[in-house]
């Protein structure tokens, strides 16, 4: 079985100023790291901000991403030995899409995932992925979601489903959204018995702002750790021992049924 230290980091983001968010997310993962930290996670839309001038402006590209731009940011992750999963508005070809990129200690840089459900505004200046995602890190298996995808029980239930032990959300979370977040996020945890890691945006970001509320959720969906809406570090351990002795005894995900037959009336 294996352990993995994992963080949900949480700040506030610039609206447009890449620079900026590179270099608090750098920050943050240089405290991660002196804290034996393998796996941090950063909020949705973190390094673009999440804002509609930033929507709506240009967006950093795929194919640019072992660019100059994300270099202090890779450059900590080295350093660190840290796994960085980081939310963004990202250009890939013709498409705009809500994604999370993961740059590694060996410093590559991918882009496994775009958002799958897109709400609000959102609708207004992307398109959704058409695929779900999975990343390795220590040994460890985690799905990849971002915000409005942990709304639906059956995203997280595919990466269980698929092996994984942990799922990891990146979030920006509006007022007056603190009950239904924390409902959404347990509940996954709950339901797949597995980790939840959810890294949520805070403070303001263009017009708008955010309620944080970062947390590493338990495979019985307690939190382990958790954030208000200050910046910092929920810090807590994922352990595969316990994800499995957790499916054992509450079998819900080997008693899935691919259909449940057609529903009668009477």
């Amino acid at each position: 079985m294996t352990r993995l230290l994992v963080a949900a980091a949480q700040a506030a983001s610039v609206s447009g100023d890449l620079d900026a968010n590179v270099a608090t997310a750098a920050r943050l993962v240089g405290l991660a790291a002196g804290q034996d930290v393998r796996l941090v996670v950063l909020p949705e839309a973190f390094l673009t901000g999440y804002d509609v001038d930033a929507f709506a402006g240009p967006l950093p590209g795929v194919e640019g991403l072992e660019g100059r731009w994300l270099d202090p940011l890779r450059a900590a992750a080295t350093d660190g030995g840290v796994t960085v999963v980081a939310g963004t508005a990202l250009r890939r070809g013709d498409a705009r899409r809500l994604s999370q990129v993961v740059l590694r200690p060996d410093a590559t840089t991918t882009a496994p995932y775009d958002k799958q459900h897109l709400d609000g505004l959102e609708k207004q200046f992307f398109t959704v992925g058409d695929h779900g995602a999975s990343i390795t890190v220590g040994g460890v298996e985690l799905g990849l979601s971002i915000c409005y995808d942990g709304c639906f029980p059956e995203h997280a239930q595919a990466a269980a489903l698929d092996g994984a032990a942990g799922y990891l959300a990146s979030a920006a979370y509006f007022p007056g959204g603190a009950h239904r977040r924390d409902l959404y996020y347990a509940a996954r945890a709950l339901e797949n018995g597995m980790y939840v890691v959810l890294a949520g945006l805070t403070g303001r970001c263009g017009g708008s702002e955010f309620i944080g509320g970062s947390a590493v959720y338990d495979p019985e969906g307690r939190p382990l750790a958790r954030l208000d809406d200050e910046e910092g570090l929920a810090i807590a351990e994922i352990d595969t021992h316990v994800v499995a002795q957790t499916r054992a005894t509450h079998t819900m995900v080997v008693d899935h049924r691919e259909s449940l037959g057609r529903r009668e009336r009477h």
